[in-house]
């Protein structure tokens, strides 16, 4: 499942997130969805969360419950 469709992504879950500074590489960071940043039900490009240890950027993958 992909992150661009905001009704598939909640806090808790474990998803796979591309950082804003790792956009030119496409490099994965993983982690747990804090809060949900973008208000769109959808982005192409994925929807920005906050990760519980304080990273944002933009949701490439949804790996599942934690």
């Amino acid at each position: 499942m992909n992150g661009t469709n905001r009704k598939d992504i909640r806090p808790g879950l474990k998803v796979a997130i591309v950082l804003k500074k790792d956009q030119r590489t496409g490099k994965l960071t993983e982690g747990i969805v804090k809060d949900l940043l973008t208000k769109s039900p959808t982005h192409h490009r994925g929807i920005k969360v906050r990760l519980q240890d304080g990273q944002i950027g933009r949701v490439q993958q949804i790996l599942g419950e934690e």
